[in-house]
């Protein structure tokens, strides 16, 4: 099994932001868990030369020792070091941004937590500089930096190294996520978002005076939203290319499914309805439901295989299968892919 990196250094940073009753023992516990998940994940880059699970997931397991004020290894910050000056982020398909954002916020964090030499720091603050500028080279025309969701994390790096006073693609970038809240409709990408509406970072929450922190979570009443009537069709089609297949359409098919279904509802409609050997797989991860089996072909991390998803031609959908809702006749795709 692959190490929990990822998870784990969500779940402490989450920790930390609760502020939670001094029970030392169960923290320390965690935290040497996240350090040796950090180790194991490393050793992937024996044979494939980047970390078993991903820079992202790495990247959060510093940042959360960080913010935890542990001690991380100086080889262990160097790695991410040499990923960022190599240009290691990048993936196939998708923007960099959010894990160039997560290494950036650990390198603040280690550098204002000085928990290394003055070198080492110098070398952090041109790291971030450098990621600082490439950010505000990758915001669109829309305003986001890479795509919405990779936006506030960009936002907290700016947060993190007061520059935002200062950088106008800042002011764009929150115009353009105020406009688009609807968005964040999970618990993991509204924790993300957060915090920059409060012009917060994670880093801030090393710095939390736990006792002035009031008890202001109460419960709100939920109203029922009115069934939306009719149908829409969405063409679904399933694209595996060489060396993977050797036939590269393995599905393409419409499928009916209520108005307003998201594209997870889509695929459950194509199992009952058309090919009766349409199948798929998901598994839940912090971001949500993700993608993990179409037909007989999984997606595997350890070969960098994954579902891509996309409206036709070619357009990332930047939403995972139960975030997205596709529009009456759009043409959705499911490719195969090597990030």
């Amino acid at each position: 099994e692959l190490p929990e990196t990822g998870r784990l250094a969500l779940y402490l940073l989450g920790l930390r932001a609760t502020c939670p009753p001094p029970e030392p023992r169960p923290q320390r516990s965690l935290v040497t868990w996240l350090k040796y998940y950090l180790e194991e994940d490393w050793a992937g880059s024996r044979q494939h030369g980047h970390p078993l699970t991903s820079y992202y997931q790495y990247s959060l397991g510093v940042l959360a020792l960080c913010v935890h004020r542990k001690r991380v290894r100086e080889e262990v910050i160097r790695r991410l070091l040499a990923a960022e000056h190599h240009g290691r982020f990048g993936h196939a398909g998708g923007s960099a941004v959010d894990t160039e954002a997560v290494a950036a916020l650990a390198f603040t964090c280690l550098e204002r937590e000085r928990l290394g030499g003055a070198r080492l720091a110098a070398e952090l603050r041109v790291a971030t500089g450098r990621v600082r500028r490439r950010m505000v080279e990758a915001q669109g025309q829309d305003g986001f930096f890479g795509n919405i969701y990779s936006t506030p994390w960009a936002m907290q790096v700016f947060i993190a190294t007061n520059t935002c006073q200062r950088q106008p693609a800042y002011g764009r970038a929150m115009a353009a996520l105020l406009e688009n809240l609807g968005t964040f409709t999970t618990a993991a990408t509204m924790a993300q978002v957060l915090p920059v509406l409060h012009g917060r970072s994670y880093l801030d929450i090393a710095s939390m005076q736990c006792w002035e922190e009031l008890d202001t979570l109460t419960p709100i009443s939920t109203t029922t939203l009115p069934e939306t009537l009719g149908n829409v069709t969405v063409r679904l089609m399933v694209e595996c290319p060489e060396p993977w297949c050797p036939q590269r359409w393995l599905y393409d098919q419409p499928v009916p499914a209520p108005t307003g279904a998201s594209l997870l509802d889509v695929l459950r409609a194509a199992t009952t309805q058309g090919d009766p050997n349409f199948t798929f797989g998901t598994q839940d991860t912090s971001q949500g439901p993700f993608l993990s089996r179409v037909l007989w072909l999984e997606a595997e991390q350890q070969k960098r295989r994954y579902w891509q998803l996309l409206s036709a031609p070619n357009t990332n959908l930047e939403m995972g299968v139960a975030d997205y809702r596709p529009r009456d006749e759009e043409t959705l795709i499911l490719r195969l892919s090597k990030w």
